[in-house]
């Protein structure tokens, strides 16, 4: 834990009590602060009164005594509608902020500014967190992996000279951390998301802009428009203290860092390109399939080069890293077939990115559809031997797959997974991949997606027995 000693003697207002709130109220306890804490939900507020959390509700409490409010990433700040609590800061004047401006402000106390890289982007950012840290602990630094990715930034250690901390910032994290100022901070990407929360693409993309825009060295991408604007505008306007310095995963640059024929490389500003610099490569990186895998290890390259490794030590973390669950898991071998588990992608745009990684797929599809069902990948269709329809998306999926490549319903996924199974053993394929990217939510037969994925790796495991079953059946 990172106690927050910053509000120390001080009363603070704390309001969601899940798993980054109730963190929050014990690292502020743990620091000195008297905590006020309350949820709209019982649930929240029982498990708060379980670990110790005193409760008020803050509809009917005195807001001038407050010296803070912490506010929940998941609750709403601006849009659609401010949460009924953050008028009743702004009319008492007491300041909004979150867990990572805590984190912030005990990193500036104790430390002075002790190595912080700081992740943010539209699609990628858990995996390159993930990467980073793992490419740093393999070359033996001292590492604390958290933030958006598993655990709340206020459970890890606290800052120290020689310890590492690597955090996935939301936009909503952003947003609530006015201070945020990271050694090394990334923007991976940006496209249309969340605008519900931000009322705009101006505004969500303004919000990320503040991770890098308060970084001494910001690393930004440049393979969409809105962060090549935003590169470009902070170069314009970089700090003397600031370095900015573009990555790209899809081409080559005159300078920075990129993925070019499938290696990783840094030229700088100004050296030809027979100078460039080999950092690593990603053939034979299994976990790191992909353009969109080849952006992630740009970044978490760029990231451990900036951290102050050796070519040789990003190189074998690159090569060494194992993937994340549910996306693009590869999760066992029966004979020739590979199974992967792509749970996490629960819309086309993020099935897109196995579907682009495989060829000789057997594909498991469906659950409950999302805006425009898998129309966008009929580009895709070339790459699948078959597709396995369970769930509610069925009818749909067979209406769009009608004619355009074999399918079959299975209704759940034991059913679909074995078929497919079957089906990629019985083919002519060296490679077959039987493939869950659903495309579709999981609400429809499973709480969420890890447990989908979950449930899968089950079924592939027992797959063996359940398959030598069946040969012997028909011997």
């Amino acid at each position: 834990m990172t106690p927050v000693t910053t509000f120390k003697d001080k009363r603070v207002a704390l309001f969601g009590l899940g798993g980054s709130g109730l963190s929050t109220a014990r690292a502020l306890m743990a620091g000195g602060a008297h905590v006020h804490a309350w949820d709209d939900g019982e649930a929240g507020r029982l498990k708060a009164v379980a670990q110790g959390v005193p409760l008020e509700d803050l509809s009917q409490a005195d807001w001038s005594q407050f010296a803070a409010f912490i506010l929940t990433p998941g609750v709403p700040l601006t849009h659609p509608t401010p949460h009924w609590t953050v008028p009743l800061a702004k009319a008492a004047g007491v300041e909004i902020i979150g867990d990572v401006e805590l984190f912030c402000r005990e990193r500036a106390a104790h430390t002075g500014g002790s190595p912080f890289v700081a992740i943010t982007g539209t699609n990628g950012k858990s995996t390159t967190t993930a990467l980073i840290a793992h490419i740093l602990r393999e070359a033996g630094r001292d590492v604390q992996l958290g933030g958006n990715i598993g655990v709340p930034i206020l459970d890890l250690e606290p800052p120290s000279d020689e310890r590492i901390h690597v955090i996935e910032c939301s936009s909503f994290q952003i947003d609530l951390a006015p201070s945020l100022n990271p050694t090394i901070g990334l923007l991976i990407n940006l496209t249309p998301d969340h605008i519900d929360r931000h009322g705009s693409m101006e505004n969500y993309a303004a919000v990320k802009e503040r991770l890098v825009a308060g970084a001494e060295v910001a690393l930004v991408g440049v393979d969409d428009i809105y962060t090549h604007a935003i590169g470009a505008r902070l170069l314009a306007a970089a700090r003397p203290d600031q370095r900015v310095v573009p990555v790209s995963g899809a081409r080559a640059l005159d300078w920075g860092f990129y993925v070019e024929d499938g290696s990783v490389y840094f030229r700088e500003k100004g050296h030809p390109p027979e100078e460039a610099e080999l950092i690593g490569t990603l053939k034979g990186a299994r976990a790191l399939r992909g353009a969109h895998n080849a952006q992630n290890a740009a970044f978490a390259a760029a990231a451990t080069w900036e951290c102050g490794l050796e070519d040789d030590e990003i190189a074998q973390g690159l090569l060494s890293y194992p993937g994340l669950p549910h996306r693009m898991e590869e999760v066992g071998r029966i004979e020739r077939a590979l199974f992967v588990n792509d749970s996490k992608a629960t819309n086309a745009a993020a099935a897109e990115k196995a579907l682009a990684s495989f060829d000789d797929i057997y594909w498991i599809i469906g659950g409950k559809s999302k805006e425009g069902g898998i129309e966008p990948l009929r580009d895709y269709f070339p790459r699948i031997r078959k597709a396995y329809l369970i769930g509610a998306a069925s009818d749909e999926f067979a209406r769009t797959l009608e004619g355009a490549l074999p399918f079959e319903r299975c209704e759940t996924l034991d059913v679909a997974t074995t078929r497919a199974a079957l089906d990629a053993l019985a083919g002519e394929a060296q490679e077959p991949v039987v493939l869950l990217s659903p495309a579709c939510a999981s609400y429809d037969q499973f709480p969420n997606f890890e447990v989908r994925g979950d449930a899968f790796r089950g079924i592939v495991h027992g797959l063996p027995a359940i398959l030598a079953a069946r040969r012997g059946a028909h011997t």
